[in-house]
């Protein structure tokens, strides 16, 4: 069927039109994104650099700080631009590019965090086989099969988005392109798009949450009969506490998001739940992950203190 859009651009109505609240918001999720590379970049550089960090783990964490810089840059600067320019005008195929590519990284990153709880839960319950069962090809094949799935969910709702029929108005409730603002506006009939994003997204969303559940049972359940003091419990669990706060972050406004679509649910409510996910989680990662991990925190003071040895040289 001949794609049969009329409307070539969107505009995108952004946070607020108040210009005062422009200003502040524009310098606020500014640094927030600085923070977010930097934190982020940080964590990948010293996974890459430290060779006592080249780990299963480790591997996975430095997979979802790359995800969280370049999810973060597909919808922070756009943001910013809207708070500075009006009207904040976006091309159809800058449109689709956008919304696929933030698809393609939030759901690689949902099911990512269900790898990394399978990781720790073959970590702490079979510690002896664990570099057998988690070794290079297999996690290669564990980091190639989350970045994949990602990648054809979100080519899944471009081509159906492509194929709506745009006849106006064109006036995007929200500070990006996502699928559902979108869907608000086509003249053709959009049942198709929201039973997959209902029944895919949901299926996606909800594998890798239980997936996680899963593992943390396993998890908790040996800790439960291994080891007999609550202190002893408690510090085998602890490896694992940045990684369950990361996880409620991210899941827990996701789900709430994208479980039940509809159309005609609160611009305002979608877009400070997308905020949550979409630039405050991945500036939190990082220091949820380093002020809860030793080894990151010590990698990366040798890391600072190498670089100021050879800039005095």
């Amino acid at each position: 069927m001949e794609n049969q859009t009329e409307v070539h651009e969107f505009v995108l109505t952004g946070l607020t039109k108040d210009h005062q609240k422009q200003h502040i918001l524009f310098i606020f999720f500014l640094l927030i994104y600085i923070a977010s590379l930097l934190g982020n970049g940080a964590i990948l550089a010293v996974a890459v650099a430290e060779p006592r960090l080249h780990t299963p783990m480790y591997f996975f964490l430095g997979n979802l700080s790359w995800l969280d810089i370049c999810s973060c840059t597909v919808t922070v600067p756009k943001m910013l631009s809207g708070f500075l320019m009006e009207p904040q005008a976006i091309s159809f195929s800058g449109c689709l590019t956008q919304l696929h590519f933030f698809h393609f990284l939030g759901s690689s990153e949902g099911i990512l965090l269900g790898v990394m709880g399978f990781d720790r839960c073959v970590a702490i319950c079979n510690p002896l086989r664990y570099t057998v069962i988690m070794n290079k090809l297999t996690c290669l094949l564990l980091a190639g099969a989350t970045w994949s799935v990602g990648f054809f969910h979100a080519l899944m709702h471009t081509v159906l988005t492509s194929r709506l029929w745009f006849c106006g108005p064109n006036h995007v409730q929200h500070f990006f392109c996502d699928i559902k603002p979108l869907l608000k506006l086509a003249c053709s009939s959009t049942t198709l798009n929201l039973s997959l994003l209902n029944i895919v997204t949901g299926s996606i969303a909800l594998g890798a949450f239980f997936l996680t559940l899963l593992s943390y049972f396993c998890i908790i359940s040996f800790l439960f009969f291994k080891f007999q003091s609550w202190q002893s419990r408690w510090k085998a669990f602890s490896t694992c506490a940045s990684h369950l706060t990361v996880v409620a972050l991210l899941y827990v406004p996701v789900l709430s998001n994208y479980m039940l679509a509809s159309t005609g649910e609160s611009a305002e409510r979608e877009m400070i739940v997308t905020i949550l996910y979409s630039a405050i989680t991945p500036v939190l990662n990082p220091l949820i992950y380093t002020l809860r991990n030793q080894e990151v925190k010590s990698a990366l003071k040798k890391m600072l203190t190498r670089k100021q040895m050879s800039g005095r040289n």
